[in-house]
């Protein structure tokens, strides 16, 4: 509890033991009665007094703290001296109640989010090693991060093996083994061996600042529930206010007016003190605080216990539209696979040798940070000597083409090879092919595998538990090679052979096929498939994990490369929106009931204080569950 917080419970608790004392005292003048809780009411009420007119002032009118002045004040005047005390007691003990778990969730995503130390060990040229703040360290820079210290850059091993903890990056507890070579991201706690880090980027370009970055701007990004409820409580609150100087106007008026024998039976034998009364109640059980506190905090609780799980959302706009799902389509290659290919064959043409042939291929793709190239360059015995390469060109979705040792070298689908008019024959084995042309004749083809993802199958089988209604596989691979996955993994539908663009189209398809309600999900590598990323309802990025151009392009971003996290995400969305309709019906049922009840005078100032204060706590500890995710 903060310092400000345990003031605040000081006061409420010293007004109500002098509230308890008034009440015990014998029957004192009108006077000495007012004077006497009017202590307590201006020790715990003052704050809420004075923000109303300053509020006033400001041409603010209609907001809480007006009505529970206006109220209050009004209870005095109708000589309900403790009704008045205990309404403005209650309502503090609501808002410290409000303060408190707004703090905690705050607190909770603060902790979870604190995965920058306050320093970087700064290793000198001359071996001196001195703590620096991590925005003060330059690019190439050599930093030194001891066992159990959290790593404060992104970089490069340089010197020494560990294993690193990246649960407060990706959710996952399994450590991480890293090596010389090896890339390290801020955030990540070394857990055993001393580590010498050559630093590859500045501090605010790094993996922890830009997720803290994204935690503290998903606020900004309401979503329609949020900004239902702006919208409502500020049509809604001067209208109760309308409504209450009504129910107290126009009976005083026919009271005044009318003869006693014209008066209808609902108004006779009142007096208008009682329809003042009334009036007051019907104030006090109007306030939307439940509404206006919970909804928010809700999305918060679920953005937080999402982030706990290593999914980044960067808004509650799109965590509830992630609760929408009904279409999810994933790119296949490093989402539902795992994106690290293996040579199964090689069938050269005559008179080519096998080895030359995967060489020729290797050479070609030698600049290339596809997958397959990376395979290809993996497959051969030794590095490709890049001296031989020249005029080396990607054609996206087609495969490379470059000169190798003065000759120009194809490699990649067969459309490829087809557009320059070279026959390329068929092959039965499933799996990935590239051709491979050599001076304008074809050399031969590579069958590359790729598995599917260990959890890709259990995670498409509760998408589906959880309501989403097509699971569909975009591919640049072949009919068979996707066929093969498709039927491994349940997927509902494929389509192969596609470029960049061709994805984008058939995302436009689904969308057309999505019913209004409904939205579409695609989930990518966040590099290759910005532009798809970018056109879905919802556009997650899998496995993004130091990638700012999945950070970038996608909505909701995964850090690790498993597919069940998307499901987890889609059930933490659904609980969040579940929780905020829950408090939204519950809230504006009750307020409904009791408001009735009070108009007609049936609802005491105590039914209101519940109504206000005590729907609003319930609502508070409802939408807190939030935060609580039972696995990620």
């Amino acid at each position: 509890m903060t310092r400000s917080q345990r003031r605040d419970l000081a006061r409420i608790l010293a007004a109500a033991a002098l509230l308890a004392l008034a009440k015990l005292l014998p029957p004192l003048s009108r006077l000495l009665e007012v004077l006497l809780y009017l202590v307590p009411y201006a020790l715990v009420g003052w704050d809420v007094v004075w923000r109303a007119l300053r509020n006033l002032i400001r041409g603010q009118v209609f907001d809480e703290n007006f009505l529970m002045a206006l109220a209050t004040v009004g209870a005095f005047f109708t000589t309900e001296y403790a009704e008045a005390v205990f309404v403005m007691l209650f309502y503090q003990v609501g808002e410290l109640f409000q303060s408190y778990a707004v703090g905690r969730s705050r607190q909770s995503i603060a902790d979870l989010m604190d995965i920058c130390p306050q320093w970087a060990n700064l290793e000198e040229p001359d071996g001196t090693v001195t703590q620096t703040d991590p925005e003060e360290v330059p690019v190439g820079a050599r930093i030194v991060v001891k066992p159990g210290e959290r790593v404060p850059l992104d970089g490069t091993v340089e010197e020494g093996t560990s294993t690193l903890d990246t649960a407060a990056l990706t959710g996952e507890s399994l450590p991480r083994a890293v090596g010389v070579g090896d890339s390290v991201l801020s955030g990540c706690v070394n857990q055993s061996g001393l580590l010498r880090l050559r630093v590859t980027k500045p501090y605010e370009e790094s993996t922890v600042a830009r997720i803290l970055e994204l935690v503290e701007n998903a606020s900004e990004k309401k979503s329609r529930s949020e900004q239902f409820i702006t919208r409502f409580a500020r049509y809604y609150t001067p209208c109760v206010v309308l409504a209450a100087l009504a129910l107290f106007l126009l009976p005083t008026l026919a009271l005044a007016l009318l003869p006693q024998t014209a008066l209808p039976s609902f108004l006779a034998g009142t007096v208008w003190s009682q329809w003042l009364h009334r009036a007051l109640v019907f104030l006090v059980i109007s306030c939307p605080c439940a509404l206006v506190i919970s909804v928010p905090l809700s999305f918060f609780g679920g953005v937080g216990g999402a982030s706990r799980c290593g999914i980044l959302v960067k808004g509650s706009n799109y965590l509830e539209a992630l609760a929408a799902a009904e279409t999810v389509v994933f790119d296949k290659t490093g989402t539902l696979t795992q994106g690290t290919f293996g040579v199964s064959a090689v069938h050269p043409a005559e008179g080519m040798e096998p080895g030359h042939l995967l060489e020729y291929a290797a050479l070609a793709e030698r600049w290339s940070d596809h997958p397959i190239s990376q395979s290809l360059r993996a497959a051969c015995p030794q590095e490709p000597d890049a001296g031989r390469v020249t005029d080396a060109r990607e054609q996206a979705g087609y495969g490379v083409e470059a000169l190798v040792d003065g000759k120009p070298v194809l490699a990649g689908s067969r459309r490829l090879l087809e557009g320059r008019g070279i026959s390329v024959p068929t092959c039965d084995l499933p799996g990935t092919l590239v051709h491979v042309s050599v001076d304008g004749s074809y050399a031969g083809h590579i069958v590359l595998s790729d598995r599917p993802k260990p959890d890709a199958k259990g995670a498409i089988a509760r998408l589906k538990t959880l309501g989403v209604r097509k699971v569909v596989m975009l591919t640049g691979d072949t009919g068979e090679t996707a066929a093969a996955v498709a039927g491994e993994l349940d997927v509902d539908k494929y389509h192969a052979q596609l470029l960049p663009g061709d994805k984008v189209d058939r995302v436009e398809k689904l969308l057309a096929q999505t019913s209004p309600k409904g939205k579409l999900v695609f989930v990518g590598d966040g590099i290759n498939d910005a532009p798809v990323l970018t056109r879905a309802d919802v556009g997650v990025a899998m496995g993004a994990l130091g990638s700012d151009a999945a950070i970038e392009a996608a909505d909701v971003v995964l850090m690790d490369d498993k597919p069940s996290k998307l499901a987890v995400a889609v059930a933490i969305a659904r609980k969040t929106v579940r929780i905020v309709r829950q408090n939204i019906v519950f809230a504006l049922g009750v307020k409904g009931v009791v408001l009735v009840l009070g108009a007609f005078g049936a609802a005491s100032m105590w039914a209101a204080v519940f109504a206000d204060v005590g729907v609003a706590v319930i609502a508070i500890l409802n939408a807190m569950r939030a935060l609580r995710v039972e696995q990620c």
